[in-house]
């Protein structure tokens, strides 16, 4: 490939990942007109995820992490926007303890959750199938971003799961999260870390069982999928 075709593949690339970020944010932002969100953040979206999971995956992980890291950042500016992170930065005590977390929270929730769909091609050198590369590529990172806001959760919303698992009046405490508290009370943190898988699986894993499958319909698009990036 000569400079000129170089030039010509990296200007495709940089137009292509606009359009896609910008038709994520469009996807998440008539998601969540429509679907409500959970007490703590997060919701279940229109496979809001795909169209940078495809990106990321057509042109292949270095080309992929850049354009997921830049989808991090306008997720970010969206949190910033909405409140969610701006709200997380007022401290709680003396030490700047909220200060903290919030930091912690931005590189969790966001910049690292955000940015792992890079990797999205990771199968695509192995599976010659481009439906099954790109349905596995999405599973996989859904995966990871789901195992980043459960990690986040368990360090950051821990104290939560009392109330999660047995507060019947806000609809949450059900009688198999008051014996799942009863059997965990006593040791707190597999209570948090419990909690947070299950909060977290709320909206997540309904994201892993569509996005793949709607990934792996458009992978058997060739006419979208053959397209050469090399």
């Amino acid at each position: 490939m000569n400079n000129k075709e170089k030039n010509a593949l990296r200007t495709r690339w940089i137009a292509e990942s606009a359009i896609m970020i910008a038709l994520a944010v469009v996807l998440e932002f008539i998601s969540k007109m429509l679907i409500p969100k959970l007490p703590f953040g997060g919701s279940v979206t229109i496979v809001s995820m795909l169209p940078v999971i495809f990106v990321c995956w057509k042109y292949g992980i270095k080309k992929g992490l850049v354009t997921s890291f830049v989808y991090s950042l306008v997720e970010v500016v969206m949190g910033l926007f909405s409140g969610t992170i701006t709200a997380a930065f007022l401290p709680v005590d003396e030490d700047g303890l909220g200060v903290k977390k919030a930091i912690l929270m931005l590189v969790l929730d966001y910049i690292l959750a955000f940015s792992v769909l890079g990797l999205s091609a990771m199968f695509k050198k192995v599976i010659k199938k481009n439906w099954l590369s790109l349905a596995l590529g999405a599973f996989v990172v859904i995966f990871l971003r789901y195992l980043s806001h459960t990690i986040s959760g368990f360090i950051l919303y821990g104290a939560w799961a009392e109330w999660f698992f047995t507060d019947t009046e806000s609809g949450w405490g059900t009688q198999l999260g008051i014996k799942i508290f009863n059997a965990l009370k006593d040791n707190s943190k597999t209570l948090a870390f419990v909690y947070s898988v299950v909060y977290n699986g709320l909206y997540m894993i309904p994201e892993m069982i569509i996005t793949p499958i709607v990934a792996a319909i458009i992978g058997k698009i060739d006419k979208i999928t053959s397209v050469k990036t090399n």
